[in-house]
């Protein structure tokens, strides 16, 4: 690691090593002379004068980039694309007069630009679908388990823990949903020249419309592509980083909304992320236990929802066939987006996995809570033990209010229970009222839910998809 110049955390400390080979130089330069030979076998196979000695060269030398020769010429030139093809050409003599043969820069640049987004976009479903995986088995294991649930961050009626997983899986399953057609979609550029109209290709092909036709479709296949676009500028339209963006930003919210719940769980000592034995919460307060992991979850989540606005921003100001404004953008924004949202879905499977639940802590809370939410019901028993609807739903907000009082302005325990029983309207002893506290009673379908929601619906999916489960996070720091 250098220590005498900025280096970026994405790729320190929180990118994997496969995202990271994926925005490596191996990987571009090498996808450029993919892109050089699948170009040189379409116009040998179309008819030019290009030999198969010649494309053997170029297979020869398609890994064992001369790095040192393409720098040096850069310094001459100025020019990175130009820089390769001579370098190209110097280990394959025999190929060099045909390398970039009627292509220009974004040939290489461009069409490189999608192969990358789109493998990188297959990393990031692999992971997607694993951090889904996980919350699923969270989901099942505390189906059951009541816990109070919250409106406004304020006590509201019970659900149970895995009823709320359910709502964050719910969350992945619509950004999977998005993500996978927009690998569905990608195109790559093809071969369209300076402004998009293919004129150099007119006169290598002596005006030959039908030969000029058959140069992308070919070329997308050589490259894994079902097709490419079938108009552009002289790019492919900057539309498409911004879709790829959003995903990446819709994922990120997603990945937010659940770690901010799980820090507030941990406040409230309910749930609560792992935490590794010899791991420092605090520098100053041994004792503390801080959710760094979700922290950092909802940290670096921001920088990806607001990094969607630098393609979004660069799509819109492109004028004409193309400008130049959208290339230093594009080498910070679309990496260091995926580096980023690799990191938080690396933190999302190391958090599920290790989640920890606290019953006892739980059903305290909830049970502090319940008379309160149970006071339909014991108004629903005492009419039945002959008492006055109305006169009891009056006694009730009356007394809810006395214990509300005892809670919170003398710091007591809710004694709501005790109140109703030495009321004589509502006819019913403390036993009574004590035998209608199963929390149980009050989670509604929370159970049923996440059950039918597990076997109907994130199941399938799973099993759709089961040859990219697997993945275990590594998390450096």
């Amino acid at each position: 690691m250098s220590t005498d110049r900025y280096t970026s955390p994405l790729s320190e400390r929180y990118a994997s090593k496969e995202m990271q080979y994926i925005f490596s130089q191996d990987m571009k330069f090498r996808t450029w002379r993919r892109l050089w030979i699948a170009l040189a076998e379409t116009e040998k196979e179309l008819g030019l004068s290009i030999t198969d000695e010649q494309i053997e060269e170029l297979k020869s030398h398609v890994d064992d980039i001369n790095y040192d020769v393409a720098r040096a010429r850069e310094k001459e030139v100025r020019h990175d694309v130009m820089s390769h093809v001579y370098a190209y050409g110097v280990q394959c003599p025999k190929a060099k007069g045909i390398i970039h043969l009627g292509a220009t820069s974004c040939y290489v640049g461009d069409n490189t630009d999608i192969i990358v987004m789109t493998e990188a976009l297959k990393l990031v479903r692999k992971k997607l679908v694993n951090v889904i995986a996980e919350l699923a088995k969270f989901a099942d294991q505390y189906k059951d388990q009541p816990t109070l649930a919250f409106t406004h961050f304020q006590p509201a009626q019970p659900t149970t823990v895995g009823k709320r997983a359910t709502l964050w899986t719910q969350e992945f399953l619509l950004d999977l949903e998005d993500l996978e057609y927009v690998i569905s979609t990608m195109k790559l550029l093809g071969s369209k020249g300076t402004t998009g109209t293919q004129a150099s290709f007119l006169e290598l092909f002596d005006g030959d419309q039908e030969t000029i036709d058959k140069i992308d479709p070919m070329i997308a296949e050589k490259m894994g592509f079902k097709q490419c676009y079938p108009v552009s500028g002289q790019t492919y339209s900057r539309k498409v980083d911004t879709r790829v963006m959003n995903i990446l930003a819709g994922i990120a919210a997603s990945a937010h909304k659940m770690s901010n719940d799980i820090r507030l769980l941990q406040h409230l000592k309910e749930v609560e992320e792992p935490f590794e034995k010899s791991q420092i919460g605090s520098s100053a307060m041994a004792y503390k236990r801080n959710p760094m992991r979700s922290e950092r979850i909802a940290s670096l989540s921001r920088y990806v929802m607001i990094d969607a606005l630098n393609p979004a921003i660069t799509s819109a100001t492109q004028w004409f066939e193309r400008t130049l404004d959208d290339s230093a953008n594009k080498r910070l924004s679309i990496p260091e987006g995926f580096l980023a949202i690799d990191g938080i879905l690396d933190l999302c499977l190391n958090v599920v996995d290790g989640l920890v639940v606290y019953p006892k802590v739980i059903e305290k809370r909830l049970m502090s809570e319940l008379p309160f939410m149970a006071t339909e019901n014991i108004m629903m028993d005492a009419v039945k033990a002959g008492g006055d609807r109305q006169e009891l739903h009056e006694r009730i907000r009356e007394l809810s209010m006395k214990a509300g009082y005892n809670v919170k302005a003398e710091g007591k325990d809710n004694n709501l229970l005790e109140l109703i029983a030495a009321d004589p309207a509502f006819n019913l002893t403390l036993e009574e009222l004590q035998k209608t506290m199963d929390p149980k009673k009050y989670v509604g379908r929370a159970k049923e839910q996440t059950t039918a929601f597990l076997d109907k619906v994130v199941n399938p999916i799973l099993e759709e998809r089961k040859e990219l489960l697997g993945v275990k996070a590594e998390i450096n720091v």
